[in-house]
């Protein structure tokens, strides 16, 4: 039998929050948890013993990416992704879609699947259903996804309900496709920012009874109110005995709003994206450690932070490494952003336990000063563009 399985432990009384326990043949996985991205089969600039020592469960790698370099059967003559990377905890893989999906004039949907060419060297390529499944399959990962078409999200209804039905008609595709009895294959859930669409594939999802279920297609863009309401039509909707994983999201605050709605797994590039530009997170907000207010800060960047970095420097170093450019600035700003969130879950978790999650994200968001804002917005605004263009999303692209 498969090793995967999901236990709900609790529910809020005044909220939608959730803690539970994934089971995967790598270890289990405490919800609701934040999962590092490593997309090339690394957490960038960390070793894979510095991610486990952030107490970090579970980390994610990209189908698209791996496939291209080192390729397939490369890692699985290597003995598979979680030995050619070193990683002996739990790993999720995505589909590829996402990213296959981005390169705008560089790819051609059909029923079949996608022909693509290489972001890399232009060179041409196929992904279908069967053959998302079948790489990520021979990667080895706990948990995979179905590959899903991940259109515009400002899209008119007919063309969204043309892909939200195509990407159901791959959801087959894809579980009949899939023998990896060690795997677990999560369905995504699509339909843009139509309410009535949301639903509608919510309720087909849940139809196929796939061990767990995510969102597609969100936090591309779009208004974060509209976010939530899409959010809000779909987890009702949701079996409540599998966990629900909302693609694409890190942000401090962004964790908090979707816990609140019955979310159990994010991910996102966020956390080491922005440190390695010297934007680290704080309680109060995010700041950046290149401000010469740092410069002779005898203080760690955040007091009563447990992490290597917060433990042994203080701000004034990391603002000298940013400023020299030192490598080692990027490797302990990333450590800091990636065990902040660790730490924030981990207070989540207990939270609802006790009965106390509604206060704490009521005093978290309130002192929790909306500096990313801004920035977040900026890099989403980037990605509406590159996509109105047609052309690859390069920040996408790289991480």
């Amino acid at each position: 039998m498969m090793k995967f399985s999901f236990d709900l432990h609790k529910t809020d009384t005044a909220t939608a929050a959730r803690v539970g326990t994934v089971t995967t043949p790598h270890g289990d996985i405490p919800t609701p948890i934040f999962m590092p991205v490593g997309t090339l089969g690394t957490v960038k600039t960390l070793t894979p013993q510095e991610v486990t020592d952030l107490d970090a469960r579970i980390i994610l790698a990209n189908t698209y990416h791996l496939y291209l370099r080192p390729g397939v059967e490369t890692i699985t003559k290597l003995g598979g992704l979680h030995k050619f990377m070193g990683w002996k905890g739990p790993i999720l893989t995505d589909s590829g879609g996402f990213q296959v999906l981005s390169l705008g004039h560089l790819r051609k949907i059909s029923e079949d699947g996608v022909v693509f060419r290489s972001h890399i060297d232009g060179s041409e390529h196929f992904f279908s259903p069967e053959v998302a499944t079948q790489i990520q399959s021979e990667l080895g990962a706990d948990i995979i996804m179905t590959f899903d078409d991940c259109p515009d999200h400002q899209g008119e209804l007919d063309e969204i309900r043309q892909s939200m039905e195509m990407t159901h008609r791959w959801a087959q595709r894809c579980l009949e496709s899939h023998e990896n009895e060690n795997q677990a294959m999560f369905g995504i859930v699509q339909g843009g920012t139509y309410p009535e669409l949301r639903r509608q594939s919510a309720r087909f999802m849940a139809s196929l009874d796939f061990p767990g279920y995510a969102l597609g297609g969100l936090s591309v863009g779009e208004a974060k109110d509209v976010t939530w309401s899409m959010v809000e039509e779909v987890t009702p909707l949701l079996p409540s005995d599998k966990p629900r994983y909302l693609m694409g999201v890190g942000s401090p605050e962004d964790l908090f709003e979707g816990v609140a709605r019955g979310i159990d797994m994010f991910d996102c590039v966020l956390p080491t994206r922005v440190a390695r530009n010297g934007s680290l997170f704080t309680t109060q907000g995010r700041r950046s450690i290149r401000r010469a207010q740092y410069k002779s800060m005898d203080a760690p960047v955040e007091l009563n932070c447990d992490c290597y970095t917060c433990s042994n420097f203080s701000a004034a170093y990391l603002h000298h490494l940013f400023k020299t450019e030192e490598m080692l600035g990027y490797r302990l700003a990333s450590i800091h952003n990636l065990r902040f969130l660790v730490r924030l879950m981990e207070r989540i978790r207990q939270s609802i336990l006790d009965g106390s999650f509604s206060s704490l994200k009521d005093e978290f968001v309130s002192s929790y000063a909306v500096t990313d804002q801004s920035i977040r917005q900026t890099q989403k605004r980037k990605w509406v563009e590159a996509q109105r263009k047609k052309q690859p999303d390069t920040l996408t692209l790289q991480e």
